[in-house]
């Protein structure tokens, strides 16, 4: 899509027919015809952009609200940051309470819509295209006096004077695939923060979950982000934006986070046998490389000093972690595990692995069960030894 073909899409003609198409969810089966009918209609260039604004509008559901009246390209939208993610990000800006906030890379808009409740926004992209898209999705939210779009190159514009920025630099490479290193980043953000920070302190930077803690600059907090138990992202903070911890894990929408602030001091976990109740650590935790700050919180130990398993002789009902009853532990033999599960009357499981080879589709053929009861089987490592637990979750009333 361009300019042109966006404009066409803001006309009265355009949004007549943009409101037809959400009539139905476009399908495999009726896109051919569809876009048949529109070349016909308005043209080539103008039925892509009907399409392809369409089926974006359906995929951002997830990530929007009022996705239904935004504009996105498919770039764009792949990274913009969920509603919820953007607005617990955006609290921290507002408490700030600084008045001009600079978001670098806005693309569509994403964050700038959260930033705007609380301050003026300059959303600054090299795209033309994403900033007209941007200024129109902030509007849609009510902010649109509150965004400035600034057409600029990161990799050559100076400072702004603004009281804080927040940078959500390219993650993918020509042919679109991920990568999670800084050094990668498109523009290269290291040279953007040693050009930004000196003149404005305060500041987050969006990065990859997948990010190499060797990577992370000095004096700064990383926060994983989790929504609906995904890990989505992590953010760097400077400057006041920044809490006193190094490390911090965020779960969505619960709005709960645990850190490393709250066991600078305490003892070291445990290594023990499985006991009775088994947790799994939410990824966030796991990334924020807090499961042993969770164990402490749960008074639980770990079954391997490389496995980011918890164990405890009581269940707890925490956040943090899905928790599970063990009802049978043994290392790993595939006879002796399909006779003990057949012997249980389990005839499906769900197959979790940490620290096996063996994939959970190989096992699930290997097993051949039969039976009415179904469990879940944990393929992982207990002080070294490959193990199997067996178990099911617990529901907390």
């Amino acid at each position: 899509m361009d300019l042109k073909a966006f404009s066409f899409l803001l006309s009265r003609r355009g949004r007549r027919l943009l409101d037809d198409l959400a009539q139905t969810p476009i399908t495999p089966e009726t896109h051919l015809s569809l876009a048949s009918r529109l070349r016909q209609e308005v043209g080539a260039d103008q039925a892509h952009a009907l399409l392809e604004t369409a089926l974006l509008r359906q995929r951002a559901t997830v990530k929007f609200s009022r996705a239904a009246q935004m504009f996105f390209t498919r770039a764009a939208l792949e990274q913009a940051s969920p509603e919820a993610v953007s607005r617990h990000r955006a609290r921290r800006f507002a408490a700030l309470n600084g008045q001009r906030v600079a978001d670098l890379g806005c693309g569509i808009g994403g964050d700038a819509i959260s930033l705007a409740t609380g301050a003026h926004v300059v959303g600054v992209d090299r795209d033309r295209l994403r900033l007209a898209m941007a200024r129109y999705n902030v509007t849609i939210y009510g902010h649109g006096r509150r965004f400035q779009p600034l057409q600029a190159d990161l990799r050559e514009l100076p400072p702004l004077p603004v009281d804080a920025f927040f940078c959500d630099p390219g993650r993918r490479d020509a042919q679109g695939r991920r990568y999670s290193s800084l050094y990668q980043s498109n523009p290269p953000l290291l040279p953007l923060l040693e050009r930004w920070l000196p003149e404005v302190p305060h500041a987050a930077v969006k990065v990859s979950p997948g990010v190499d803690y060797n990577e992370i600059p000095d004096h700064c907090e990383i926060e994983f982000v989790s929504l609906e138990g995904e890990v989505k992202e992590g953010v760097l903070w400077f400057g006041r934006l920044r809490s006193d911890a190094s490390r911090r894990a965020t779960l969505l929408p619960q709005g709960v986070t645990i850190s490393d602030e709250e066991a600078k001091s305490a003892p070291n976990v445990p290594i023990t046998e499985p006991q009775s109740f088994l947790y799994e650590p939410d990824g966030a935790v796991i990334r924020a490389h807090l499961v042993q700050t969770l164990a402490q919180q749960l008074q639980a130990a770990l079954i391997d000093e490389t496995i980011a398993y918890l164990t405890a002789d009581r269940a707890v009902d925490t956040p943090f972690a899905r928790c599970f009853a063990i009802e049978e532990a043994l290392p790993f033999q595939l006879k002796q595990l399909r006779h003990r599960l057949r012997r249980r009357g389990i005839g499906r499981v769900t197959v979790k692995k940490r620290g096996s080879p063996i994939t959970p589709e190989e096992l699930q053929r290997q097993l051949r069960l039969e039976g009415e009861r179904e469990a879940i089987v944990f393929l992982t490592r207990v002080r070294g030894a490959p193990y199997a637990l067996i178990g099911h979750e617990v529901t907390f009333p």
